[in-house]
């Protein structure tokens, strides 16, 4: 089973360039979108179905949105944090098969201290309960998604510059190594991989060109499922074409 992440910064804009990944790469079995920036009615599920794919999604108007679509129906959907009141659309779980995917988009918190930065740390916390809940149901799971969390120095163009700066803070790389501790493991990391290696650059000053990225979208799998990965990466072209989203798909593939 492939299963790509990939946020794509409104999908309104980005729908010809997903069809265009999408035929390009044929074993794509599952794919987990964030910030579709769509409201549920707006959704192009037809032009996913006419792809072979069946969606999943859950949406607002401007902003946020995530998106399961799959060759597999999705079932069992889960589409917000079990008794957290949050009108914020960052959350999707499905089934797939026999794996569980958790596809998010995490609160990016502006700035270190601020109110934002506040509320995603307590969604953190609140996401941890709800992966340690499904890791007790579900023996193969995915949790996937745009994290806006770089884990580790090495995931970063310039440590010094983000030290202590919001998506590097220590408060949220340790929300970060918790939800890893619940037994979750990030597949990049199992293979040997190049340096200087992201998936997100910002659209100012040439940072794609100047390679000036953040390794912030992520693959976590349960054990079941990392003893059983092939390989993991990330495709830098779409990011190469015109208007593009500023992140990269990332992918993992696992036996089975």
């Amino acid at each position: 089973m492939r299963i790509v992440s990939w946020n794509v910064n409104s999908l309104k804009v980005r729908l010809p360039q997903v069809e265009q990944w999408l035929a390009d790469n044929p074993k794509t079995d599952v794919l987990a979108m964030q910030e579709t920036k769509l409201t549920d009615d707006n959704f192009p599920a037809d032009a996913f179905r006419a792809a072979g794919y069946e969606a999943v999604y859950s949406g607002q108007k401007t902003y946020n949105g995530v998106a399961i679509i799959a060759k597999t129906p999705p079932r069992d959907i889960v589409a917000a944090i079990p008794g957290f009141d949050d009108p914020q659309r960052r959350l999707l779980a499905a089934t797939v098969g026999d794996t569980r995917i958790i596809n998010l988009y995490v609160v990016n918190g502006q700035t270190v201290g601020s109110e934002k930065y506040g509320y995603k740390l307590e969604w953190l916390e609140r996401v941890h309960d709800y992966i340690a809940a499904q890791l007790n149901q579900y023996e193969k799971l995915v949790v996937l998604g745009d994290f806006n969390i770089a884990p580790e120095d090495r995931d970063v163009h310039d440590p010094e510059l983000w030290q202590g700066k919001v998506l590097c803070s220590e408060p949220e790389r340790a929300a970060l190594r918790k939800m890893l501790k619940l037994g979750l493991t990030d597949t990049f990391r199992l293979f040997e991989q190049v340096e200087n290696c992201y998936s997100w650059w910002d659209y100012r000053a040439a940072g794609f060109r100047r390679n000036l990225g953040l390794r912030i979208d992520l693959i976590l799998a349960s054990e079941a499922l990392a003893k059983c990965c092939k390989s993991a990466g990330i495709d830098r072209l779409p990011r190469t074409w015109e208007r593009p989203s500023d992140h990269a798909p990332v992918w993992a593939e696992f036996e089975g």
